[in-house]
């Protein structure tokens, strides 16, 4: 089924002439959960993978012995799905409560080391046949792989992620590695995705309000302060709570749309933007990816897709069930110049 996103609440550009010229695009991936091939784009499905090249590993040294099982996590969220899917919405048995609590057990592997290798997990593989807003990849490859570390204890912080990508060209895998080293534990379950096939869809977006120039970001503060003064005054004898939608705001409803999507605009909404120069050669980086916790939320619910306003469309807000930070996005830059230079990222 084809994801559509609902037309925007209001023509951005009329009301701002000065928008045209910083319109671009991006592409929705919109997962859904599925049975994805290797061939396919996906998040969380299996990765066309070369039989004879070594899968990507952590030995960044970190705690990597305590944790969750992936495949009790998997078990877990089916459980969960299932009793509360049913048509009295009764939620869980007490057996299944039994099951869900041996199932959210974290485990310890005996004499693991700081430095062992640990399998990563594939976040995700995008064909640039199926993504209009992927970039090139280095010479003439087709097809981004990512992955990362199941835990969370990178970089000076020690709580930062460790990022792998990967560009090939899908036509010289012959070979596919069929069973693909996993790690034993995890250290959050928000790093296992469950597997999704994608309904890429292009969409229209605007930059960051912060990055626009300082006389047109000007015009739109003032914009959106008179409709909320206006949304406030029309409030005043009404009930709380009775459906009326709130006004549109630049940021939520007509600049970068929520979810998974690669290409266009990285948003800014928590930390304020600062410069993604790439590391090996300064030029300006693009942004590749997002990689949203969810695909929409209260802040957002215009850009719900047509096709999942219908209950439950709760079902479909998370269905990747990654959560990246503190249910942020993860955005992966790279460079335009060289995307073999190393990526960057930011967490917002």
């Amino acid at each position: 089924m084809t994801r559509t996103t609902p037309p925007r609440p209001l023509d951005v550009e009329a009301l701002f002439p000065g928008l045209a010229g910083f319109r671009g695009t991006t592409t929705r991936l919109h997962p859904r959960p599925g049975r994805p091939d290797r061939s396919a784009s996906s998040v969380g499905g299996p990765m066309l993978w070369p039989a004879d090249e070594p899968w990507p590993v952590c030995e960044e040294a970190h705690g990597r012995g305590h944790g969750r099982r992936p495949a009790d996590i998997h078990r877990y969220r089916e459980v969960l799905a299932s009793a509360w899917g049913r048509p009295d919405a009764s939620g869980p048995t007490e057996a299944e409560r039994d099951l869900l609590d041996r199932l959210d057990r974290e485990h310890r592997i005996p004499g693991s080391r700081a430095t062992d290798p640990v399998p990563m997990i594939g976040l995700a593989q995008l064909h640039r046949r199926d993504v209009p807003d992927l970039p090139a990849g280095p010479g003439d490859s087709d097809l981004l792989q990512v992955f990362w570390c199941p835990f969370d204890a990178h970089g000076p912080s020690g709580y930062d992620l460790g990022l792998h990508l990967r560009w090939r060209r899908s036509w010289e895998v012959t070979e596919v590695l069929t069973d693909p080293p996993r790690p034993l534990v995890v250290g959050f379950d928000g790093f296992v995705p469950e597997p999704c096939v994608l309904h890429p869809e292009q969409v229209t977006t605007y930059p960051f309000a912060g990055l626009l120039p300082e006389a047109l970001r000007t015009r739109i503060d003032a914009w959106e302060e008179a409709l909320g003064e206006q949304a406030l005054e029309e409030e005043t004898g009404r009930a709380v709570g009775d459906g009326t939608p709130e006004p549109p705001g630049y940021q939520y409803d007509l600049s970068i749309p929520p979810g998974r999507r690669a290409g266009g605009f990285a948003s800014w909404h928590v930390t304020d933007p600062y410069p993604m120069d790439c590391p090996a050669c300064a030029t300006p980086m693009h942004l590749l990816l997002t990689v949203d916790s969810t695909e929409w939320d209260g802040g957002s619910d215009s850009w719900t897709p047509l096709e999942d306003r219908n209950p439950p469309a709760h079902q479909y807000a998370r269905p990747t069930e990654v959560t990246v930070g503190r249910w942020g996005e993860l955005n992966v830059f790279a460079c335009p110049e060289d995307p073999g230079h190393p990526h960057r990222w930011s967490i917002q």
